[in-house]
């Protein structure tokens, strides 16, 4: 059961967490969104496809932004008690740091869980449905359009020129169909109207032309025949569309349990194998390091007396994101198979976690304890340089003049 205090800390770190979550979900789907436009627009794919593949990306940022914002809901939350001094008040009642650090675990863990999830089973699913989109853009699986004013192939045998379409493509004007085949019969055709057609066989569609004048030409003819028509049904053999790869191409595309059994499947190269156990240690201290956030959070987020300083949002973050790097940068050494996995990436683990506890042991259990508080003074002294400096500058014209 949740005591008032409880409850009150809930709601301080849920707007600031959902706060960040959103904010940093929305600036990744941003900047990517803008890319996949222009590249579905290059492929001549539809524009739906554009949000399906931004939802297959969804569950990466997600599993990016939980930690973030994890982090800056905690510390938002802290530095809000600690600033109006309800910290103090907490504090002078008997309540320890251990107490006032319940709830935010309770989230961690909830979150924790949720994120496992999201790395072990929804991305890696996720991301093969997200390459299986562009594949399908690349080979025109999508049912990209043909560009309007420009000679689109269809197939190695048939040429299309279309000069207008309007009703999202349903009415052409202005066309040129080129086909020929392997026994030297050709056809050219110009039309004013046309449309495509369904068929039974998925393999064909029907190019439906108005008013318009074929040339037929064979070898055995001596001239070609020329034909004008009210009304022409032109069958059009699709180009066969190359089947996407299985999924496991790529060990980001495996779940949890497949990277372990690749990992240690003797039968397989030990290159493959080093590449499953790398990411399989990457996603789950990812996941680990998540449980070292509330410590951290709470460290950073009281600043020195007589102080309202945002220095431990900005070093926060600045050590998340880094140690996110490093990890990325362990898991390609444990790939290659240059450092062991298990090495390469639980050893920055325990240093972090040894850093954060360092931290937090400062703030809580050393009188007088305050983690950033030579980092707050180096700033300050440093701030008082750059004023000094920029004072000294704006004086100088004036005592020239």
């Amino acid at each position: 059961m949740l005591s008032a205090l409880d409850r009150y800390l809930a709601r301080l770190i849920a707007v600031p967490l959902l706060a960040s979550l959103v904010i940093a979900a929305m600036l990744l789907v941003l900047d990517k969104m803008l890319r996949l436009f222009d590249f579905v627009a290059e492929e001549g794919g539809p524009v739906s496809v554009v949000w399906r593949m931004l939802a297959n990306l969804l569950p990466e940022y997600l599993s990016l932004g939980i930690p973030i914002g994890l982090m800056l809901g905690i510390l938002l939350a802290f530095r809000r008690l600690a600033t109006s001094s309800e910290l103090d008040v907490l504090r002078a009642v008997g309540l320890g740091y251990g107490r006032l650090l319940r709830v935010p675990f309770m989230y961690t863990i909830a979150l924790a869980l949720l994120n496992l999830a999201i790395v072990g089973f929804i991305q890696p699913k996720a991301r093969y449905a997200y390459e299986g989109l562009q594949f399908e853009l690349r080979s025109g699986a999508l049912g990209a359009s043909i560009k309007v004013g420009e000679f689109t192939s269809l197939g190695p045998q048939m040429t299309v020129r279309i000069e207008e379409s309007h009703n999202s493509g349903a009415d052409l004007s202005g066309i040129f169909v080129r086909a020929e085949n392997r026994q030297g019969r050709n056809l050219a055709v110009t039309a004013e109207k046309g449309s495509f057609l369904r068929t039974d066989d998925p393999n064909v569609i029907i190019f439906r032309l108005k008013n318009g004048t074929l040339v037929h030409n064979e070898p055995g003819f001596r001239v070609p025949r020329v034909l004008s028509f009210t009304s022409h049904d032109l069958p059009i053999d699709l180009p066969k569309i190359e089947r996407f790869r299985g999924r496991g191409g790529k060990e980001r595309e495996l779940t949890i349990p497949e990277l372990v059994r690749i990992g240690h499947d003797e039968k397989l190269p030990l290159p493959q194998r080093n590449e499953s156990r790398a990411n399989f240690h990457f996603r789950v201290v990812e996941v680990a390091m998540m449980f070292l956030l509330p410590l951290l959070a709470v460290a950073l987020a009281v600043p020195p007396k007589r102080s309202t300083s945002a220095l431990g949002v900005f070093l926060s973050i600045v050590m998340v994101v880094t140690y996110h790097k490093v990890n990325e940068y362990a898991q390609g050494m444990g790939a290659l198979g240059r450092i062991d996995p298990l090495i390469a990436l639980w050893v920055p683990f325990i240093l972090f976690a040894a850093l954060i506890w360092y931290l937090f042991y400062q703030l809580a259990f050393v009188p007088g304890g305050q983690p950033i508080g030579g980092l707050e003074r180096a700033f300050a002294k440093a701030g008082g340089a750059v004023r000094r400096w920029l004072r000294i500058r704006r004086r100088r014209p004036e005592a020239t003049a």
